[in-house]
């Protein structure tokens, strides 16, 4: 995959875990953890922007290009 995720770091940096981020959020457990192990293929703007709002960061602190 070209597109990392790095939502890990940014929750362990801000010193979240899964459960706050997926309440403060309103997005479900399931949701963010697949999003935080790379296995989703799209995100809504609208849920980039509640995460970033709650981590206090840019998308580009979350999402990642790797050259191949």
């Amino acid at each position: 995959m070209a597109i990392r995720i790095n939502l890990d770091v940014e929750m362990a940096r801000n010193k979240l875990s899964l459960t706050e981020l997926s309440e403060r959020v309103g997005v479900s457990m399931t949701n963010l953890s697949l999003l935080k192990t790379g296995k989703v293929k799209a995100i809504r703007f609208s849920t980039l922007e509640a995460i970033c709002r709650e981590l206090n960061c840019q998308p580009g602190d979350i999402l990642e290009y790797l050259r191949d």
